[in-house]
């Protein structure tokens, strides 16, 4: 599966710019229920989330404001506060990784369904956390990778996130569409693609997140219909330019 995967990267097809927009656009219309019921889903698995991190804001905001002050904290209950904000952190960072797989399987059902209505095929999918029953290790795996790089590439002065970035949206597609491969091979073949296609692909994510951000005119409540047009255009930069192995 490897070696047909370099190869068809080797040998991938010319994609047309606006093409990809226009179709990903006329797909959209056909897909955008399911869009919005995996943004919703993905919602309502990113809420526990949510309360985890912002609840205990409001208790430790009270309690460092009056850090320092005799009549309210004493120097023991300065360095519990410190050792409780620690450990909040600390818990943020393991469900951000944790979390992340989840919200990954989802996204990966949808570029299923896109496929299957562009080839108006009747395949039914394994449902939106499938491919984490089958993947976790991969998926938590190619999760660090994509935060490990990021922050790599954070710490050497920004610039070289803009160059990661391209790569790193790719590592889904790969992993979707060939799921015999392994972790090492997702992300070199997602690196030997990307960099084939840098500018062209870094222009389709700004211009797609864009245009997935124009929901917001509707109230706000619309960029959870159109938040997954961007997921459209890398479903056909990938189908345009390397194809699916069958």
């Amino acid at each position: 599966m490897q070696t047909s995967l370099n190869e068809r990267i080797e040998n991938s097809n010319n994609i047309d710019f606006g093409d990809i927009l226009s179709k990903s656009f006329e797909l959209f219309k056909k897909t955008w229920v399911e869009a919005l019921l995996h943004a919703l889903i993905s919602f309502l698995v990113i809420i526990p989330f949510m309360l985890i991190v912002y609840v205990p804001i409001f208790g430790f905001g009270g309690m460092l404001a009056n850090m320092g002050d005799s009549y309210h904290m004493s120097s023991f209950a300065e360095g519990a506060t410190g050792l409780m904000f620690f450990l909040w952190i600390g818990v943020i960072f393991f469900l951000s990784f944790l979390i992340q797989p989840f919200i990954l399987s989802i996204v990966g059902n949808f570029l299923r369904v896109c496929k299957n209505k562009d080839l108006d095929q009747e395949v039914a999918t394994d449902g939106y956390f499938g491919l984490l029953k089958k993947h976790f290790g991969k998926m938590f795996l190619l999760s660090l990778a994509t935060i490990g790089i990021a922050l790599l590439a954070v710490l050497l002065c920004y610039l070289p996130i803009f160059y990661v970035m391209v790569p790193l949206q790719l590592f889904l597609p790969v992993l979707v569409f060939n799921e015999s491969l392994t972790v090492s091979e997702i992300i070199k073949a997602s690196f030997k693609l990307g960099n084939k296609y840098w500018l062209m692909l870094f222009g389709l994510i700004i211009v797609s997140s864009l245009l997935a951000s124009l929901g917001i005119l509707l109230c706000g409540i619309g960029i959870i219909v159109t938040s997954y047009y961007q997921y459209i255009v890398i479903y056909y930069f990938y189908k345009d330019s390397v194809g699916f192995d069958e």
